[in-house]
């Protein structure tokens, strides 16, 4: 049986305005709240007039991300500086398109596997540019090519499961701050389910995409035992009916870890990204510190989420937690 949307006292304003068209404030980071989330208001105002969809703002995000990669490969001062501005508007529609969807209602799962595709797109463009780059800049990749390509493409992969998880926590912590309707949190078996119900002959497209978002989610879940545990432990004694008092407690402890979901999301990959290209005029850089700093802030959140999650079950009285 699906989840039904449960609700509380988190539960998200029904008027319009700035603040409707955010997740929540649990959730957001101090810079988007400054600068990137007025911006894409701003965007999403504009788009909702004109009647242009999330899923169009999307896809235009993907253009911009991808010439902003592009202009990333030159060695040269201005069109880096060029591929900067690219980057930071492809962003504030990444944050428009989430923005207008929340004002306008107009959600899918088909917009929700876009948007964090287009998060892949522009930084697999940037991958690309950065080593093609650096193998004819600089002297030891020039006579070393595979060097870069192997950082690259282990770079991409703790990219990829970086994004994902903290995408996964935040969507956990939505889902206790605002229910069901505030969060996008979803179930592997439910989506294999929708998935094997579809045919390939008549539903093609849809049958795909939900076949990389369903791996995508079995992905998550593996690397969270002890989330899925509590999940299926609170699933079995409250059905879809989780006390206040709980929701409100297990909130308390995982807000903390929000800044760690946001580390890994876009502000601090940029902001090293830029530096790598712009001041140290090094773009490799941005690999080692993705495999480096980022991974050490990965290993811990999932750690400590973890530990929340355990303490939490034991509390539940399962006999499970061994």
């Amino acid at each position: 049986m699906e989840e039904k949307k449960i609700s509380g006292s988190h539960d998200a304003p029904k008027t319009g305005g700035f603040k409707a068209s955010l997740k929540s404030m649990d959730t957001e980071e101090t810079f988007d709240l400054i600068f990137y989330r007025p911006i894409g208001y701003m965007w999403a105002l504009l788009a909702k007039k004109l009647g242009v969809t999330p899923n169009a703002i999307t896809i235009a995000s993907i253009f911009l991300g991808i010439g902003a990669g592009v202009c990333f490969y030159f060695d040269n001062i201005w069109w880096n500086i060029l591929g900067v501005f690219l980057l930071v508007w492809a962003d504030s529609f990444d944050s428009a398109d989430g923005q207008l969807a929340r004002m306008t209602g107009q959600y899918s799962r088909i917009g929700r596997i876009l948007d964090g595709l287009s998060g892949d797109i522009w930084f697999a463009t940037i991958y690309v540019a950065i080593c093609l780059r650096e193998i004819v800049t600089s002297q030891f990749f020039i006579a070393h090519h595979w060097v870069i390509w192997v950082m690259a493409v282990v770079t991409g992969i703790f990219h990829a499961i970086q994004a994902a998880m903290a995408d996964y926590y935040r969507q956990f912590h939505l889902y206790f701050l605002k229910g069901r309707e505030g969060s996008e949190l979803e179930r592997a078996a439910l989506l294999w389910k929708r998935y094997h119900a579809l045919s390939w002959r008549h539903d093609f497209w849809q049958k795909f995409i939900l076949m990389f978002y369903t791996n995508y989610t079995v992905g998550q879940e593996k690397r969270t035992p002890w989330m899925q545990r509590l999940r299926n432990a609170l699933r079995a004694r409250y059905g879809d009916d989780i006390p206040t008092s709980f929701r409100e407690r297990f909130r308390e402890k995982s807000k903390p870890l929000m800044k760690y979901t946001n580390i890994l999301s876009f502000n601090t990959r940029t902001f090293a990204l830029f530096a790598a290209i712009l001041l140290f005029r090094m773009p490799w850089l941005y690999f080692a510190f993705e495999l480096t700093v980022l991974n050490v802030v990965l290993i811990y959140m999932m750690w400590r989420h973890e530990q929340i999650c355990k303490g939490f079950l034991a509390e539940l009285g399962n006999d499970d937690t061994k």
